[in-house]
């Protein structure tokens, strides 16, 4: 018998069927992946399992211990022993760990909140999934994988005897995905069922019982692990073959266009201490640079930085074209230089979300598409048209708010936006985190139509096998300072990690 079963789901959005019939089961003390393309209908499934969609608001039964079961919000399912660790990080950024930790459920006494409890019990949480961090930190301080270490510890201290994780790896290190799978592993093993949400196939391959396929709404095939390779899993996703997953540009590097040297930022909040340190490299015409680190190594703060972003104090100097010239001050230098940035975060730092994706494609070259004082609204119609189809984005029109795109559809506007500046450098931070494998062909594509064109491409990804696949030549940072620099001939897993967790 089943310990939970999603019958014939189906559910409605205005103009859209996200659901259409789908079922799902899970066994206790069985991890079970949930895959598919962005917009194939996980996430809209994993919320009428936890009561986001109220159960009046769907078609279909959810059984719990053969038993029908309706929630009517979050709390509801945690009840019945459900917790829902989300993509989207549901933390108090302002609160410290210990009070996320225990948000909602403090120990009280006469009226007063037990700090000691509440700190033994957040330490207690912590352990279980082995970070080491200051209670009294406050959360919006640690870095974006500590926090969703933070998020996981608390979902997992409510004892919960089915776990939903949502793309629960997308922000962590490879030491840190390692000790997540190991204590799900464990978790298993004491009876705790899993359904684990993730588009990196490679972790589904290690962790998973069975898995099931969703596409266009759809539930496309569940079998056991052993008899699914990663090929027939993508193929099902998006319904063709994808080969060469990662095809490396055939461009050849030409002139150099910027070198950077002996560039340095220091850490704002500990003068004295750098997060970036004495880093040189340049960037050819029409090749890929693939930067290498674990977290905390300093990779997003040298490009940040680089384009003018900087937090702390730098030191340092550029060579643009040929031509010597002082460090970016603002982003808009960088942009007047021709130097673009994808950052990691792209709903933070990428998109407005509550704007059109008209609007959002303009935001970087405004300035061009100005007529007699005035914006130019047919160029900019003109333009953005153009941006869409070349970047395949699904939209029936440009004034579709971008928050309702799939996150594969929101990182393409995000691209376009910054190829309408015509750059000739771009720096690409993490550019398929948290996307599918569709998406990430697609992008694979674009970065080769890109070198292909002359551009010289920056690639920091967390994804060890996108970044030797995709990359000509390698610059590892330990710790802010560069341990390696390799071709791609010799950017093997091992020397790249080797460099990488040296002690500097």
């Amino acid at each position: 018998m089943s310990l939970l079963e999603l019958k014939n789901i189906t559910k409605d959005f205005p103009g859209v069927r996200a659901l259409d019939g789908v079922s799902f089961d899970l066994q206790k003390g069985e991890i079970h992946a949930l895959c598919g393309e962005n917009g194939a209908g996980k996430s809209t499934l994993i919320k009428i399992l936890c009561g986001y969609y109220p159960y009046d608001s769907y078609g279909g039964e959810v059984l719990l211990n053969n038993q029908p079961v309706h929630f009517k919000n979050l709390k509801a399912s945690e009840e019945k022993g459900i917790a829902l660790i989300a993509q989207e990080l549901a933390l108090v950024p302002e609160l410290s760990v210990a009070e996320n930790l225990l948000l909602g459920r403090e120990p009280v006494h006469n009226g007063f909140i037990q700090w000691d409890k509440v700190k033994a019990e957040a330490q207690r949480g912590l352990d279980l999934v082995g970070l080491k961090v200051d209670l009294d930190h406050p959360v919006k301080e640690l870095g974006i994988g500590q926090q969703q270490m933070i998020e996981i510890a608390k979902a997992l201290s409510k004892k919960a005897e089915i776990l939903v994780l949502d793309e629960p790896t997308a922000a962590l290190t490879e030491a840190d995905v390692k000790r997540l799978l190991e204590f799900l592993r464990k978790l298993k093993s004491q009876g705790v069922s899993c359904i684990y949400i993730s588009h990196r196939l490679e972790e589904v391959g290690q962790i998973a019982d069975r898995v099931t396929v969703l596409r266009d709404g759809k539930s496309i095939i569940t079998d056991s692990i052993a008899k699914l390779s990663q090929e027939k899993i993508i193929s099902n996703m998006v319904g063709r073959e994808v080969k060469n997953l990662y095809p490396r540009p055939q461009t050849k590097a030409g002139e150099v266009f910027l070198a950077v040297k002996d560039f340095s930022v220091e850490d704002p909040a500990n003068p004295g201490r750098y997060v970036v340190k004495n880093v040189s490299f340049e960037v050819r015409k029409g090749e890929v640079l693939g930067i290498a680190g674990l977290m905390g190594a300093g990779r997003t703060a040298l490009l940040s930085s680089l384009f003018g972003g900087a937090r702390g104090k730098t030191e340092g100097s550029l060579v643009v074209e040929g031509h010597s010239r002082p460090l970016f001050a603002s982003p808009q230098q960088a942009i007047k230089a021709g130097i673009a940035l994808v950052s990691e975060d792209r709903k933070r730092y990428g998109l407005v979300l509550e704007s059109s994706i008209g609007e959002n494609l303009v935001l970087a070259s405004m300035r061009n598409l100005v007529k007699q004082g005035f914006l130019d609204k047919d160029a900019i119609e003109r333009e953005c048209g153009e941006q869409v189809k070349a970047m395949s984005i699904k939209t029936p029109n440009l004034s579709v708010w971008v928050n309702k795109l799939s996150g594969g559809n929101q990182q393409k506007v995000v691209l376009g936006k910054w190829l309408m500046t015509k750059p000739k450098v771009l720096f690409l931070d993490e550019p398929t985190r948290g996307i599918d494998v569709g998406a990430k062909a697609e992008i694979y594509q674009l970065m080769g139509q890109l070198a292909a064109s002359g551009i010289g491409i920056v690639l920091v990804s967390s994804d060890l096998p996108e970044l030797l696949g995709l990359s000509h030549r390698v610059l590892v940072l330990n710790q802010g300072r560069p341990t390696a620099s390799l071709t791609y001939q010799e950017a093997t897993p091992e020397r790249v990690l080797a460099a990488a967790a040296l002690n500097v």
